[in-house]
Protein backbone atom coordinates (compact mmCIF):
# COMPACT_ATOMS: atom_id res chain seq x y z
CA UNK A 1 0.00 0.00 0.00
CA UNK A 2 1.46 3.24 -1.16
CA UNK A 3 2.31 5.75 2.20
CA UNK A 4 1.39 9.37 1.95
CA UNK A 5 4.44 9.79 3.61
CA UNK A 6 6.60 8.69 0.98
CA UNK A 7 7.53 12.52 -0.38
CA UNK A 8 8.77 15.50 2.14
CA UNK A 9 6.27 17.64 3.05
CA UNK A 10 5.83 20.00 6.51
CA UNK A 11 3.54 18.02 8.67
CA UNK A 12 0.60 20.22 10.54
CA UNK A 13 -0.97 18.94 13.47
CA UNK A 14 -4.06 16.68 11.61
CA UNK A 15 -1.31 14.16 10.02
CA UNK A 16 0.89 13.48 12.37
CA UNK A 17 -1.22 10.59 14.11
CA UNK A 18 -1.82 9.19 11.02
CA UNK A 19 2.34 9.28 10.03
CA UNK A 20 2.76 7.76 14.19
CA UNK A 21 0.37 5.30 13.71
CA UNK A 22 2.47 4.20 10.16
CA UNK A 23 5.93 4.75 11.88
CA UNK A 24 5.87 4.12 15.56
CA UNK A 25 4.95 0.48 15.50
CA UNK A 26 6.90 -0.13 18.61
CA UNK A 27 3.79 1.38 20.63
CA UNK A 28 0.12 -0.55 21.01
CA UNK A 29 -1.71 2.81 19.87
CA UNK A 30 -5.49 3.37 21.06
CA UNK A 31 -6.07 4.87 17.36
CA UNK A 32 -9.70 6.14 18.84
CA UNK A 33 -8.50 7.65 21.48
CA UNK A 34 -5.23 9.22 19.93
CA UNK A 35 -4.48 13.39 20.07
CA UNK A 36 -2.15 15.93 18.69
CA UNK A 37 -0.63 19.36 20.19
CA UNK A 38 2.23 21.55 19.40
CA UNK A 39 3.70 22.00 22.40
CA UNK A 40 4.12 25.43 23.98
CA UNK A 41 8.15 24.95 23.96
CA UNK A 42 9.63 23.56 21.06
CA UNK A 43 12.83 26.00 19.88
CA UNK A 44 14.05 27.79 16.67
CA UNK A 45 14.45 25.57 14.39
CA UNK A 46 11.56 22.27 14.01
CA UNK A 47 8.58 21.16 14.21
CA UNK A 48 7.33 19.46 17.46
CA UNK A 49 3.94 17.44 18.32
CA UNK A 50 3.15 15.82 20.83
CA UNK A 51 0.75 12.86 20.28
CA UNK A 52 -0.96 10.40 22.80
CA UNK A 53 -4.06 8.13 23.46
CA UNK A 54 -6.33 7.25 26.31
CA UNK A 55 -4.40 4.25 27.58
CA UNK A 56 -1.33 6.39 28.50
CA UNK A 57 1.08 5.77 25.54
CA UNK A 58 2.99 9.10 23.87
CA UNK A 59 5.98 10.48 22.18
CA UNK A 60 6.85 13.69 20.56
CA UNK A 61 7.49 13.86 16.85
CA UNK A 62 10.01 16.30 15.89
CA UNK A 63 10.26 17.30 11.87
CA UNK A 64 12.85 19.27 10.55
CA UNK A 65 11.60 22.48 8.60
CA UNK A 66 13.14 23.89 5.19
CA UNK A 67 14.19 27.01 7.10
CA UNK A 68 14.34 28.04 10.84
CA UNK A 69 11.45 30.27 12.51
CA UNK A 70 14.76 33.03 13.93
CA UNK A 71 15.20 33.53 10.52
CA UNK A 72 13.99 32.55 6.67
CA UNK A 73 17.55 33.91 5.67
CA UNK A 74 18.75 30.44 7.77
CA UNK A 75 18.28 27.09 5.62
CA UNK A 76 20.07 24.43 7.24
CA UNK A 77 19.98 20.92 6.06
CA UNK A 78 16.94 18.99 6.43
CA UNK A 79 18.97 15.99 7.14
CA UNK A 80 19.73 17.21 10.24
CA UNK A 81 17.06 15.62 11.94
CA UNK A 82 19.07 11.89 10.98
CA UNK A 83 22.31 13.00 12.90
CA UNK A 84 20.69 14.12 15.65
CA UNK A 85 18.83 10.74 15.59
CA UNK A 86 21.83 9.23 15.29
CA UNK A 87 23.46 11.17 17.39
CA UNK A 88 21.19 10.79 20.65
CA UNK A 89 21.03 6.94 19.93
CA UNK A 90 25.17 7.20 20.47
CA UNK A 91 24.91 9.32 23.50
CA UNK A 92 22.26 6.41 24.98
CA UNK A 93 24.97 4.20 24.33
CA UNK A 94 27.53 6.23 26.39
CA UNK A 95 25.44 7.72 28.98
CA UNK A 96 22.18 5.04 29.10
CA UNK A 97 19.23 6.25 30.11
CA UNK A 98 20.24 10.59 30.17
CA UNK A 99 18.83 11.54 26.76
CA UNK A 100 15.47 10.44 25.21
CA UNK A 101 14.35 7.10 24.10
CA UNK A 102 14.09 7.40 20.10
CA UNK A 103 11.68 5.11 18.81
CA UNK A 104 12.32 5.93 15.02
CA UNK A 105 14.02 8.31 12.27
CA UNK A 106 12.31 8.66 9.01
CA UNK A 107 14.80 10.29 6.20
CA UNK A 108 12.22 11.03 3.88
CA UNK A 109 10.05 13.28 5.69
CA UNK A 110 13.25 14.24 8.22
CA UNK A 111 11.27 13.76 11.08
CA UNK A 112 11.98 10.99 14.48
CA UNK A 113 9.75 9.57 16.86
CA UNK A 114 11.11 10.64 20.77
CA UNK A 115 10.23 9.66 23.98
CA UNK A 116 7.74 12.00 25.54
CA UNK A 117 9.65 13.45 28.54
CA UNK A 118 6.40 16.00 29.67
CA UNK A 119 6.83 14.62 33.25
CA UNK A 120 9.71 16.76 33.29
CA UNK A 121 10.28 20.66 32.82
CA UNK A 122 12.65 22.30 30.54
CA UNK A 123 15.34 23.35 32.83
CA UNK A 124 15.25 27.08 31.52
CA UNK A 125 11.74 27.14 32.39
CA UNK A 126 12.59 25.98 35.80
CA UNK A 127 15.32 28.62 36.04
CA UNK A 128 13.05 31.27 35.51
CA UNK A 129 10.92 30.36 38.32
CA UNK A 130 13.90 30.11 40.76
CA UNK A 131 13.75 26.57 41.26
CA UNK A 132 16.76 24.88 42.54
CA UNK A 133 18.05 21.04 41.65
CA UNK A 134 20.24 19.87 44.07
CA UNK A 135 21.48 16.80 41.86
CA UNK A 136 21.99 18.48 38.32
CA UNK A 137 25.97 19.26 38.87
CA UNK A 138 26.26 15.37 39.66
CA UNK A 139 24.18 14.50 36.63
CA UNK A 140 25.13 17.01 34.11
CA UNK A 141 28.65 16.22 34.75
CA UNK A 142 28.30 12.52 34.59
CA UNK A 143 26.72 13.32 31.01
CA UNK A 144 29.67 15.10 29.88
CA UNK A 145 32.34 13.07 30.98
CA UNK A 146 30.79 10.14 29.29
CA UNK A 147 29.43 11.04 25.76
CA UNK A 148 32.85 13.73 25.42
CA UNK A 149 35.51 11.14 27.23
CA UNK A 150 33.89 8.08 25.51
CA UNK A 151 33.46 9.36 21.69
CA UNK A 152 37.29 10.82 21.74
CA UNK A 153 40.46 9.24 20.46
CA UNK A 154 41.19 8.69 24.08
CA UNK A 155 38.85 6.23 23.44
CA UNK A 156 38.02 5.04 20.83
CA UNK A 157 39.21 3.30 17.50
CA UNK A 158 40.70 6.08 15.79
CA UNK A 159 39.36 5.03 12.47
CA UNK A 160 36.19 4.56 14.34
CA UNK A 161 36.11 7.87 15.13
CA UNK A 162 37.10 9.03 12.22
CA UNK A 163 34.46 7.55 10.35
CA UNK A 164 32.01 9.40 12.96
CA UNK A 165 33.38 12.52 11.90
CA UNK A 166 32.83 12.38 8.78
CA UNK A 167 29.19 11.26 9.57
CA UNK A 168 28.42 13.76 12.07
CA UNK A 169 29.63 16.48 9.96
CA UNK A 170 26.94 19.17 9.53
CA UNK A 171 28.10 22.38 7.90
CA UNK A 172 24.96 24.33 8.19
CA UNK A 173 25.12 23.80 11.39
CA UNK A 174 28.80 24.36 11.88
CA UNK A 175 28.52 27.56 9.65
CA UNK A 176 25.44 28.64 12.40
CA UNK A 177 27.73 28.47 15.38
CA UNK A 178 30.57 29.88 13.58
CA UNK A 179 29.05 33.41 13.12
CA UNK A 180 26.57 33.53 15.09
CA UNK A 181 28.66 32.58 18.20
CA UNK A 182 32.53 33.05 17.22
CA UNK A 183 32.40 35.77 15.27
CA UNK A 184 29.08 38.51 15.09
CA UNK A 185 28.96 39.51 19.24
CA UNK A 186 32.36 40.82 18.31
CA UNK A 187 31.69 42.83 15.20
CA UNK A 188 28.35 42.55 13.98
CA UNK A 189 29.43 41.98 10.35
CA UNK A 190 25.79 41.02 9.38
CA UNK A 191 24.04 43.51 10.62
CA UNK A 192 21.39 41.06 12.55
CA UNK A 193 22.98 41.32 16.39
CA UNK A 194 20.01 41.93 18.63
CA UNK A 195 21.67 44.78 21.11
CA UNK A 196 19.16 46.03 24.19
CA UNK A 197 19.98 50.06 22.84
CA UNK A 198 20.34 51.57 26.17
CA UNK A 199 23.87 49.58 26.69
CA UNK A 200 24.70 50.30 23.01
CA UNK A 201 27.68 52.52 23.81
CA UNK A 202 29.05 50.22 26.31
CA UNK A 203 28.55 46.95 23.72
CA UNK A 204 30.69 48.95 21.38
CA UNK A 205 33.04 49.66 23.57
CA UNK A 206 33.72 46.40 25.46
CA UNK A 207 32.96 43.54 22.41
CA UNK A 208 33.67 45.43 18.85
CA UNK A 209 36.55 47.87 19.61
CA UNK A 210 38.44 45.50 21.54
CA UNK A 211 41.15 44.03 19.73
CA UNK A 212 43.10 41.94 21.77
CA UNK A 213 39.27 40.20 23.07
CA UNK A 214 39.32 39.53 18.98
CA UNK A 215 42.63 38.04 18.59
CA UNK A 216 41.19 35.41 21.42
CA UNK A 217 38.05 35.04 20.06
CA UNK A 218 40.05 33.85 16.34
CA UNK A 219 42.13 31.45 18.10
CA UNK A 220 38.19 30.26 19.68
CA UNK A 221 36.93 30.01 16.19
CA UNK A 222 39.64 28.60 14.61
CA UNK A 223 39.91 25.78 17.37
CA UNK A 224 36.08 24.71 17.20
CA UNK A 225 36.67 24.59 13.19
CA UNK A 226 39.75 22.35 13.08
CA UNK A 227 39.95 20.13 16.09
CA UNK A 228 37.34 17.14 16.28
CA UNK A 229 38.14 16.61 19.51
CA UNK A 230 35.26 14.92 20.49
CA UNK A 231 31.01 14.24 19.78
CA UNK A 232 29.77 16.89 21.89
CA UNK A 233 26.03 18.14 22.06
CA UNK A 234 26.53 21.21 20.85
CA UNK A 235 23.98 23.65 22.02
CA UNK A 236 24.38 22.45 25.78
CA UNK A 237 22.07 25.35 27.32
CA UNK A 238 19.22 24.79 29.78
CA UNK A 239 16.59 24.99 27.29
CA UNK A 240 18.04 21.69 25.87
CA UNK A 241 17.74 19.84 29.02
CA UNK A 242 14.81 18.10 30.69
CA UNK A 243 15.08 18.22 34.62
CA UNK A 244 12.89 16.88 37.84
CA UNK A 245 14.29 16.83 41.16
CA UNK A 246 14.95 12.82 40.30
CA UNK A 247 16.50 12.59 36.88
CA UNK A 248 17.88 15.29 34.39
CA UNK A 249 17.71 14.14 30.25
CA UNK A 250 19.80 16.13 27.68
CA UNK A 251 17.91 17.01 24.45
CA UNK A 252 18.16 18.59 20.89
CA UNK A 253 21.37 17.23 19.85
CA UNK A 254 21.33 18.36 16.26
CA UNK A 255 24.00 21.15 16.46
CA UNK A 256 26.34 17.65 17.44
CA UNK A 257 29.38 17.60 15.85
CA UNK A 258 33.16 16.64 16.50
CA UNK A 259 34.98 19.64 18.34
CA UNK A 260 36.61 20.68 21.55
CA UNK A 261 34.73 19.15 24.62
CA UNK A 262 34.79 22.66 26.67
CA UNK A 263 32.42 24.11 23.83
CA UNK A 264 29.77 21.49 25.52
CA UNK A 265 31.40 22.68 29.20
CA UNK A 266 31.75 26.02 28.76
CA UNK A 267 27.77 26.32 27.62
CA UNK A 268 26.54 24.76 30.82
CA UNK A 269 28.64 27.23 32.68
CA UNK A 270 27.48 29.99 30.86
CA UNK A 271 23.85 29.41 30.84
CA UNK A 272 23.67 28.42 34.38
CA UNK A 273 25.00 32.32 34.70
CA UNK A 274 22.16 33.81 32.59
CA UNK A 275 19.61 31.81 35.55
CA UNK A 276 21.94 33.88 38.25
CA UNK A 277 21.11 37.06 36.30
CA UNK A 278 17.57 36.32 36.31
CA UNK A 279 17.43 35.83 39.89
CA UNK A 280 19.42 38.87 40.62
CA UNK A 281 16.60 40.82 38.89
CA UNK A 282 14.38 39.09 41.14
CA UNK A 283 16.28 39.38 44.08
CA UNK A 284 16.01 35.86 44.60
CA UNK A 285 18.85 35.46 46.59
CA UNK A 286 19.51 31.88 47.66
CA UNK A 287 18.41 30.41 44.06
CA UNK A 288 21.49 32.84 43.30
CA UNK A 289 23.77 30.93 45.69
CA UNK A 290 22.47 27.81 44.55
CA UNK A 291 23.86 28.90 41.18
CA UNK A 292 27.02 29.94 41.98
CA UNK A 293 27.77 26.69 44.00
CA UNK A 294 26.33 24.56 41.10
CA UNK A 295 28.58 26.28 38.62
CA UNK A 296 31.59 25.49 41.75
CA UNK A 297 30.23 21.80 41.83
CA UNK A 298 29.36 21.18 38.15
CA UNK A 299 33.32 21.85 37.34
CA UNK A 300 34.70 19.93 40.19
CA UNK A 301 32.87 17.31 39.45
CA UNK A 302 33.16 16.98 35.62
CA UNK A 303 37.21 17.58 36.66
CA UNK A 304 37.09 14.96 39.22
CA UNK A 305 35.23 12.01 37.25
CA UNK A 306 37.05 13.13 34.10
CA UNK A 307 40.03 11.77 35.85
CA UNK A 308 39.11 8.74 37.26
CA UNK A 309 37.10 7.74 33.64
CA UNK A 310 40.17 8.51 31.75
CA UNK A 311 42.27 6.14 34.11
CA UNK A 312 39.48 3.84 33.27
CA UNK A 313 38.56 4.26 30.00
CA UNK A 314 41.72 5.27 28.05
CA UNK A 315 43.33 2.73 25.44
CA UNK A 316 45.40 4.85 23.30
CA UNK A 317 49.02 4.16 24.88
CA UNK A 318 50.30 7.49 24.02
CA UNK A 319 47.63 8.98 26.48
CA UNK A 320 48.65 7.00 29.53
CA UNK A 321 52.13 8.60 29.20
CA UNK A 322 53.22 10.34 32.62
CA UNK A 323 51.64 13.80 32.52
CA UNK A 324 49.76 13.70 29.08
CA UNK A 325 46.58 13.13 31.31
CA UNK A 326 47.06 16.98 33.26
CA UNK A 327 48.11 18.55 29.86
CA UNK A 328 45.30 17.50 28.13
CA UNK A 329 42.55 18.78 31.07
CA UNK A 330 44.53 21.65 30.74
CA UNK A 331 43.57 22.13 27.33
CA UNK A 332 39.86 21.39 28.67
CA UNK A 333 39.38 24.20 31.22
CA UNK A 334 41.04 26.07 29.27
CA UNK A 335 38.45 25.66 25.83
CA UNK A 336 35.61 25.47 28.78
CA UNK A 337 36.64 29.45 30.01
CA UNK A 338 36.80 30.38 26.17
CA UNK A 339 33.88 28.99 25.01
CA UNK A 340 31.50 29.82 28.54
CA UNK A 341 32.56 33.52 27.34
CA UNK A 342 31.60 33.55 23.86
CA UNK A 343 28.07 31.92 25.19
CA UNK A 344 27.54 34.40 27.52
CA UNK A 345 28.60 37.40 24.78
CA UNK A 346 26.19 35.91 22.19
CA UNK A 347 23.19 35.23 24.23
CA UNK A 348 23.38 38.79 25.30
CA UNK A 349 24.20 40.63 22.31
CA UNK A 350 24.18 38.09 19.14
CA UNK A 351 20.95 37.06 17.09
CA UNK A 352 19.65 34.74 19.74
CA UNK A 353 19.41 36.19 22.91
CA UNK A 354 18.17 34.42 26.22
CA UNK A 355 14.51 35.07 28.09
CA UNK A 356 16.74 35.17 31.09
CA UNK A 357 17.95 38.37 30.25
CA UNK A 358 15.20 39.43 27.95
CA UNK A 359 12.43 39.56 30.31
CA UNK A 360 14.19 41.33 32.97
CA UNK A 361 11.53 44.29 32.70
CA UNK A 362 13.81 47.04 34.74
CA UNK A 363 15.86 48.68 33.12
CA UNK A 364 18.81 49.66 35.33
CA UNK A 365 18.35 45.65 36.40
CA UNK A 366 19.04 44.77 32.94
CA UNK A 367 21.59 46.65 32.14
CA UNK A 368 23.57 44.70 35.65
CA UNK A 369 22.29 41.59 33.79
CA UNK A 370 24.16 42.03 30.24
CA UNK A 371 27.19 43.67 31.86
CA UNK A 372 28.09 40.80 34.51
CA UNK A 373 27.70 38.67 31.17
CA UNK A 374 30.16 40.82 29.35
CA UNK A 375 32.88 41.40 32.30
CA UNK A 376 32.51 37.91 32.90
CA UNK A 377 32.96 36.72 29.37
CA UNK A 378 35.77 38.36 28.79
CA UNK A 379 37.43 37.53 31.90
CA UNK A 380 36.95 33.86 30.95
CA UNK A 381 37.83 34.84 27.54
CA UNK A 382 41.53 36.81 27.74
CA UNK A 383 42.30 34.82 31.29
CA UNK A 384 41.38 31.11 30.42
CA UNK A 385 44.56 29.36 31.91
CA UNK A 386 43.59 31.13 35.30
CA UNK A 387 40.13 28.56 35.55
CA UNK A 388 41.31 25.54 37.24
CA UNK A 389 38.40 24.95 39.68
CA UNK A 390 35.06 24.91 40.12
CA UNK A 391 35.98 28.46 42.68
CA UNK A 392 37.72 29.91 39.89
CA UNK A 393 34.70 29.90 37.84
CA UNK A 394 32.29 30.94 40.20
CA UNK A 395 34.29 33.48 41.57
CA UNK A 396 34.62 35.37 38.17
CA UNK A 397 30.53 35.76 38.29
CA UNK A 398 31.05 37.86 41.97
CA UNK A 399 33.93 39.59 40.20
CA UNK A 400 31.77 40.63 36.92
CA UNK A 401 28.82 41.58 39.31
CA UNK A 402 31.30 43.98 41.19
CA UNK A 403 32.55 45.93 38.55
CA UNK A 404 29.11 45.76 36.35
CA UNK A 405 27.81 47.82 39.57
CA UNK A 406 30.26 50.60 39.17
CA UNK A 407 29.48 51.24 35.13
CA UNK A 408 26.17 52.15 36.39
Amino acid sequence: MMSRFDHYFQMNVDDVIEYTLEKATEIDWDRDSMEAVVPDSHGNLNYVYRIWDGKGHSLYIKQAGTETRISKDMKPSKDRNRLESEIIMLEDKFAPGMVPHIYFFDTVMCACGMEDCSDFMVMRDAMLRHETFPRFADDISTFMVETLLLSSDLVMDHKEKKELIRKFISPDLCDITEKLVLMEPYNDLNQRNNVFVPNADFIERELYNDPALHLEVAKLKFKFMTDAQALMHGDLHTGSIFIRQDATKVFDSEFGTYAPMGYDVGNVVANLIFAYDNGLAAGATAFCDWILETIEKTMDLFIEKFSKRFDEAVTEPMAKVAGFKEWYMEGILNDTAGYAGTELHRRTVGMANVVDVTSIADEQKRLLAERINIFAGKDYIMHQSSFRTGADFAAAVTKAKEAAEKTL
